[in-house]
């Protein structure tokens, strides 16, 4: 009778014990099933993520017409008025950023993140800050590029390539907001070569995705499956909800190799002026639609005279994007950088024909001339002599030293003595920066220029010369040289 009281005993005993004791082989099964893609691709992308921290002032002096003035002469009261009046504040503007080569230390974030930034921190995942200088600024692209010292080489995420994206794939976008722990969201790629419209300007051939972009997480990185970087987000567009844009990997490569190289992007030369045509309006095209863009006129030794390209070529396609107006051309043309090879497909004597067109730097010489057929003007720096000459207050500037009569400019009062101190959205402090500006917007049907006069300043728009018009001229010139 004891036996069986015995094995009792021994199995209750052993069925404690057995369920007292820990499972290791369920837990580990449970992580590994926890583990995917998105957590390692986190893992690995998030020590190469920063916050970064911009602190600015901004100065303001009072003045009778504070509030109710242009933007465009606020920067002539600061020149009169009196420095005592001055007030300041600071400000702190949060995003994010991606260390892209941990040997140099450099960051790539969105241009808008660190605007009118002063001094700028950045601080890792492990908490370790270091001061940043700018390396250079696109607002264009809205990319820029930092760079931060240390003794050690930091993480980074090498840049991958967005030329393969795909409809629907899985994206993760990383952000190190307000300097806590990373924020991470995912989402797929909603559509590809969007054009987002702000206050300021346009922006071409975003990525957009549905995964959640906010300021927090501007400027940081763009992931794929696979935590390739394949963009940079930026929280451009304010009313946006449930849509994030991102800026492809290829566009922020060629982007970062020109601000590496010169501190701001050169500007593609095509060399090709171009017109928007209907056959409603026009009469038979030969062309298979009935809105198209035709070439007006090709810029002597340029790459599109280099080409082939003729006046009364229509232009089909560049780089696979059907062209069908001027918005559609701008859009193909604008981004590319100097160097690179477009592909365009164009319509002559009744049929498609293509060529490989490979774009260069505009050359800035070419700019004075530029400047005399399409405004009307020849500027020179602006130094002490000229200043006390025509009496003028500011100390920066372009200054007019000739006017071609006739011109729009000339129509509208300007003349010899006068000073250039911004074209459009670029601050003009001398000779070089005008011709910058210039070649920048040399393809703009309108320019607004900020001219000072003494101690009075006013904004001028100006209708840049139609380019048939700057064809001809450039003909008649070079007959008259000839």
């Amino acid at each position: 009778m004891e036996k069986p009281v015995t094995r009792s005993l021994l199995f209750f005993f052993l069925s404690a014990v057995l369920l007292a004791a820990p499972d290791p082989a369920p837990s580990l099964a449970a992580e590994n099933l926890r583990e995917s893609a998105v957590v390692r691709a986190v893992r690995r992308a998030g020590p190469a993520v920063v916050n970064l921290s911009t602190v600015y002032e901004v100065r303001t002096r009072a003045h009778p017409f504070s509030g109710f003035a242009s933007p465009f002469f606020e920067e002539f009261f600061r020149d009169f008025f009196d420095p005592r009046f001055e007030r300041r504040r600071e400000h702190t503007s949060l995003g994010s950023g991606v260390i892209i080569d941990g040997d140099r230390g450099l960051i790539l974030t969105n241009a808008h993140v660190i605007q009118r930034s002063g001094t700028i921190r950045a601080v890792l995942q492990d908490e370790r800050e270091f001061e940043a200088r700018i390396v250079g600024v696109d607002p264009d692209s809205d990319l820029a590029v930092l760079q931060i010292s240390s003794s050690e080489r930091l993480p980074s995420i090498p840049m991958g390539r967005s030329d393969d994206l795909l409809i629907g794939e899985t994206v993760i976008a990383i952000g190190n907001p307000f300097g806590f722990s990373h924020t991470v969201t995912t989402g797929v790629i909603s559509a590809l070569n969007r054009s987002v419209r702000t206050d300021e300007r346009v922006y071409q051939n975003f990525i957009q995705t549905d995964a959640s972009i906010n300021p927090g997480n501007s400027g940081g990185p763009l992931l794929n499956i696979e935590g390739a970087l394949i963009g940079i987000n930026t929280a451009i567009y304010a009313k946006a909800q449930g849509i994030g844009f991102a800026i492809p990997i290829d566009r922020a490569r060629r982007i970062v190799a020109d601000l590496l190289r010169y501190g701001e992007v050169k500007p593609a030369w095509i060399g090709l002026l171009v017109e928007e045509i209907d056959e409603r309006a026009t009469g038979p095209l030969g062309y298979p639609a009935r809105r198209a863009v035709r070439v007006s006129a090709v810029e002597e030794q340029s790459p599109a005279a280099a080409a082939g390209l003729r006046p009364g070529d229509i232009v089909a396609a560049i780089a696979g994007k059907r062209i069908a107006s001027l918005e559609d051309y701008y859009a193909a043309t604008r981004p590319a950088t100097a160097g690179e090879v477009l592909e365009i497909q164009y319509w002559r004597q009744g049929e498609i024909r293509s060529l490989r067109l490979r774009t260069v730097e505009f050359p800035l010489e070419r700019a004075d001339h530029l400047a005399w057929e399409a405004i009307g003007v020849r500027v020179a720096d602006l130094d002490e002599r000229s200043r006390r000459a025509h009496r003028i207050a500011a100390r920066e500037g372009a200054l007019i030293t000739e006017v071609r009569p006739g011109s729009p400019i000339a129509r509208a009062g300007v003349r010899a003595g006068d000073v250039i101190r911004q074209l459009d959205d670029s601050a003009i402090a001398g000779r070089e920066d005008f011709r910058r500006a210039l070649v920048r917007h040399r393809e703009k049907a309108t320019i607004v220029l900020l001219i000072q006069r003494g101690e009075q300043g006013y904004s001028l728009t100006l209708p840049l010369r139609p380019p048939r018009e700057q064809a001809r001229s450039a003909c008649d010139s070079r007959a008259r040289s000839g």
